[in-house]
C-alpha cells in the first residue's frame, strides 16, 4: 500500500508540472508586441513564432519610432539566418536605398525556401533587419522563429 503522503505529493507534482508546462508553452508562442518609442526605433514582427514546414511566414518591418529610417537596399535589410549565422534567405533587392517613415511598415512573405531555391529544414531561424550604417546610428533588430515538421 502507498502511504497517503506520497500519493498527495505525487498528485501535486503531476498537476504542478502540467500547469508549468502549459505556462511555458504559452510564453514560448508569444509574438513580439509593437511598442512605439520616441526617436529612432525598428521592430520586426512575424505573424507567429511556430510554423509548420512549408507554411508562409509573414514578416512586418516597422518604423516604430518618431524619425524616418534609412536602409541601404530595397529589401529593408531583411535577412533570414540559421542560428549559426549563415544567411539562409534574403529577398531580391536593388542597391537603391529605401526609407520607412514613422509608423510605416513593409510586409514580406517568406515561403521557407533558401535563396538558391531549396526548402529549409526544421529548426530555429533568426529574422533580422538593420538600417543603413550611413544614417548615423545603425539599428539592428532580430526575432527567432521555429519551423517544425
Amino acid at each position: 500500500m502507498i502511504p497517503k503522503g506520497a500519493t498527495i505529493c505525487f498528485v501535486i507534482g503531476v498537476v504542478g508540472a502540467g500547469m508549468l508546462g502549459a505556462y511555458l508553452f504559452q510564453i514560448s508562442n508569444q509574438v513580439p508586441t509593437l511598442v512605439y518609442q520616441n526617436g529612432p526605433s525598428l521592430s520586426i514582427i512575424p505573424n507567429k513564432i511556430n510554423y509548420r514546414a512549408g507554411e508562409l511566414v509573414h514578416i512586418r518591418i516597422i518604423d516604430s519610432g518618431t524619425t524616418s529610417l534609412l536602409f541601404s537596399d530595397s529589401s529593408f535589410g531583411l535577412k533570414i539566418r540559421g542560428l549559426d549565422g549563415t544567411i539562409i534567405y534574403s529577398p531580391p533587392s536593388t542597391n537603391a536605398g529605401s526609407t520607412l517613415s514613422p509608423h510605416q511598415e513593409k510586409i514580406f512573405v517568406w515561403n521557407q525556401t533558401r535563396t538558391g531555391g531549396g526548402k529549409v529544414f526544421e529548426g530555429r531561424y533568426k529574422i533580422e533587419s538593420n538600417t543603413s550604417p550611413d544614417a548615423g546610428n545603425e539599428l539592428k533588430k532580430s526575432v527567432t522563429i521555429n519551423i517544425f515538421q
